[in-house]
């Protein structure tokens, strides 16, 4: 049986690379027709693709009334895929970041963040009741306001971006353009590989850890917390491999508001979102986090290798904390 699981495994893999391979070409192809910066299509459509499965599971568990890990699903997807995804990309390539995601798109992302942790985690910092309760107690709740907010802002983004790209379109290139019908083609099939390719991964991966021994809960936060960042990360180390790294880092930072505005948004819009202690500790890792790539990003304009060596340790780290935290 374990072996038509590794099967399984190594058929998933296939599936995320070929799909992740077809998804970036269809998307490069769709923003050179429509004369738009890659970097744009990174932050919408491909944000959106990669970040299906992540909202089809909260929203499903928000209909379900059971989304309390939602928060923390969130904020463990936008960890992922700032240090390991961005990290990943600067082991094959420094990755340049466009002034336009340091002026406008990651401080969004930022304030996002902080203005999240404020609803549901500020009480409990000021009363100094965060550092003394046990990390399974409850802490906040992100109310359905909040969930609505979220939603207007992010509408309010994607318009946004949408007329922006319209006021500069990116100039006409000698490189040959791929018929909308192939583009489109390529973008639905490359995301139906991703997701189909990364529940096979997470499933097989499951059993596979379950066979050897490991616990439900090293499960949830290694083999589960991967797997659901899966698309973003082949995704966007195959746009920089191809040198798409408008892409690559439009699909980071694209994915993360996606994660905090859309899918938080309308989980929470559905259900309040209770947290507990630990999602609150989380949060203000996730802001310290951002706040070192960020630096990261405006200090030569790129993330080189060695910070992005840096960036994978520092994952490493919070993910032993968080297993040994008590």
């Amino acid at each position: 049986m374990i072996f038509l699981f590794i099967v399984l495994l190594l058929v998933g893999f296939v599936a995320l690379i070929k799909g992740a391979d077809l998804f970036v070409d269809g998307s490069a192809g769709l923003a050179r027709n429509l004369k738009v910066p890659s970097l744009i299509i990174g932050l919408t459509i491909v944000a959106m693709g990669t970040s299906a499965p992540e909202l089809a599971v909260s929203t499903s568990a928000a209909i379900a009334g059971a989304n309390e890990i939602a928060l923390s699903n969130v904020v463990g997807s936008n960890m992922f895929n700032l240090l390991v995804v961005l990290g990943a990309c600067a082991l094959f390539c420094p990755v340049p970041v466009d002034k336009i995601v340091l002026k406008r798109d990651f401080p969004i992302s930022i304030i996002v963040t902080v203005f999240i942790f404020a609803v549901v985690g500020a009480k409990a910092v000021l009363s100094g009741s965060l550092f003394k309760s046990a990390m399974a107690n409850e802490a906040g709740t992100v109310y359905r306001w909040t969930g609505i907010v979220l939603l207007v802002f992010f509408i309010a983004y994607i318009v946004y971006l949408i007329i922006d790209a319209k006021r500069h379109p990116e100039p006409e290139t000698d490189e040959a353009k791929k018929p909308y019908w192939k583009c489109f083609l390529f973008i639905v099939l490359g995301i139906a590989l991703i997701v189909g390719g990364g529940q096979a991964v997470v499933q097989s991966a499951k059993y596979i850890a379950r066979a050897a021994g490991m616990t439900e809960t090293l499960i949830g936060l290694t083999i589960v917390a991967v797997g659901t960042s899966l698309p973003e990360l082949v995704t966007s180390v195959v746009a920089a491999r191809k040198g798409e790294t408008g892409l690559a880092i439009g699909n980071v930072v694209g994915s993360n508001i996606f994660n905090l505005m859309l899918i938080l948004g309308t989980s929470s819009a559905i259900h309040p979102v209770g947290s507990n202690v630990a999602s609150v500790f989380d949060m203000g890792i996730l802001i310290i986090v951002s706040l070192i790539v960020f630096v990261f990003s405006i200090s030569k304009k790129k993330i080189i290798r060695a910070e992005g060596i840096i960036m994978i340790l520092v994952y490493v780290a919070d993910v032993i904390f968080a297993i040994f935290r008590k």
